[in-house]
C-alpha cells in the first residue's frame, strides 16, 4: 500500500526528467534507463523458465510476498488456452520456480492482487469471469461468479471501503464495484456500476444471458474501453483503451478526473509515485506532486504493448511485460525486471 498520493488538484506538470535524472544508461534487453538502473528479461513466450513454458501474449500482473522471496504472477491474453502463471524468486533474486495457477479459461486479460494474498484474472471474452487464483500455487482457482460475467479487464482492491473496482472492455463500458457480504471473501456479494450522478447503482442481475450488465442500469457511466486499474492513498486509477486515458476516482470525494492521455496501464511504487506504460514504447514515473516524467525506454519492441507492470514488495524491483516481442512478432512476448534506487 502506497503511503502518499497523488496530489488532488492541479494538471499534471511534464518535465524531462524525473527524480532520476535523464534516460542515460543501457540497460540491456533493449531498455534503456536512468543512471543506476539495470534490467532483464526473466521470461520469454515459448522459452522454458525454471522448467515452464513462458506463456504467449503476457498481461496484467502483480507481486505477492514469499518468505524472504517473492513471486511475479502473469496472465496470459489468449483465447481458450488464456490462465496466469508465476515466477517464484529467492532472495538474491534469482529465479527458484515457475508454475501455473489458472488454465484453460478466455482471453486473461489484466487483474488485481488482493490484501489476502490472492490473484483475481479477469477474463475478457464475452460473459468472461474473474477467477480469485493462489499465487503459491497451493490451492486450485475459483471463479467468482458474483462480480459478474462481461468483458473483465482488471480488477483493485479497496481495503479502505471493503470494495473491489473492475473495469470492462467495452466501447460503452462501465466501472464496477464489488461490495462482498464479508470483505475476503469474494464468493458472494452486490455488484453496483458508477452512474453519471456520481453515485453507485446495484447492477440487477450481474450474470443475466439476455441483458449485458452494462445495460440494466439507464444513466450508467460510459467509458471507451476501460482497461488497467490500481488502487492506492483513497484513489482508483484506471486507463481507457479508446483514447488511451488516465483517470482517477477520488473514493474519498466520490469524483473522477482523467489526468491524461496515451497510456496503457498503471501501478504505484511504495514511494507514492504511479508508473505508467504508454504507447510510446516506455514507462513514465508521476510523482505525488503531479509532475510527470520518463522513467524508462523499450528499444527494438516496436508494434509492442507493455503491460504488467508491478512492484516487489519491498518496492526495489519493477516488472513488466512487452506483448508481440521485436516487430511484432505474434504471440511473443517478454518479461522483463528493473532494479535500481526506487524511492522509499
Amino acid at each position: 500500500m502506497s503511503r502518499k498520493t497523488l496530489l488532488r488538484t492541479g494538471p499534471l506538470r511534464r518535465e524531462a526528467a524525473g527524480p532520476y535524472g535523464p534516460l542515460a544508461a543501457y540497460g540491456g534487453d533493449g531498455l534503456v534507463l536512468p543512471a543506476g538502473f539495470t534490467g532483464r528479461v526473466v521470461a520469454r513466450s515459448g522459452r522454458k523458465v525454471a522448467g515452464l513454458t513462458w506463456h504467449a501474449a503476457p498481461d496484467g500482473g502483480a507481486c505477492f510476498p514469499d518468505g524472504a522471496g517473492w513471486i511475479y504472477v502473469s496472465n496470459s491474453e489468449l483465447p481458450l488456452l488464456g490462465g496466469a502463471s508465476a515466477l517464484r524468486f529467492a532472495p538474491d533474486g534469482t529465479i527458484a520456480d515457475a508454475y501455473r495457477i489458472l488454465s484453460g479459461t478466455d482471453l486473461n486479460c489484466a487483474g488485481g492482487a488482493t490484501p489476502w494474498h490472492t490473484w483475481l484474472s479477469c477474463e475478457l471474452g464475452h460473459r468472461g469471469r474473474v477467477f480469485e487464483c493462489d499465487p503459491y500455487g497451493a490451492r486450485a482457482a475459483r471463479p467468482r461468479l458474483a462480480m459478474g460475467r462481461f468483458r473483465h479487464e482488471a480488477a483493485a482492491c479497496d481495503p479502505d471501503r471493503q470494495v473491489v473496482y473492475l473495469t470492462e472492455g467495452e466501447p460503452d463500458g462501465c466501472f464496477y464495484r464489488f461490495v462482498p457480504g464479508d470483505w475476503g471473501d469474494l464468493t458472494e456479494g452486490r455488484l453496483e456500476v458508477l452512474c453519471v450522478s456520481g453515485g453507485w447503482r446495484p447492477v440487477p442481475s450481474p450474470a443475466a444471458l439476455l441483458k449485458a450488465a452494462r445495460h440494466q442500469v439507464e444513466d450508467a457511466r460510459r467509458f471507451d474501453g476501460a482497461e488497467g486499474c490500481h488502487y492506492a492513498g483513497g484513489v482508483c486509477y484506471f486507463t481507457t483503451k479508446g483514447d488511451h486515458g488516465l483517470w482517477a476516482y477520488d473514493a474519498q470525494t466520490s469524483t473522477l478526473e482523467r489526468l491524461c492521455g496515451g497510456v496503457r496501464a498503471v501501478t504505484a511504487a511504495p514511494s507514492g509515485d504511479l508508473y505508467v506504460t504508454r504507447d510510446t514504447m516506455g514507462v513514465d514515473v508521476i510523482t505525488p506532486d503531479r509532475a510527470i516524467a520518463p522513467f524508462l525506454r523499450l528499444e527494438g519492441h516496436a508494434g509492442a504493448e507493455l503491460a504488467g507492470p508491478a512492484f516487489s514488495p519491498d518496492g526495489s524491483r519493477l516488472y513488466f511485460s512487452s506483448r508481440r516481442g521485436p516487430a511484432g512478432e505474434p504471440g511473443d512476448g517478454h518479461t522483463f525486471e528493473v532494479t535500481g534506487p526506487f524511492r522509499p
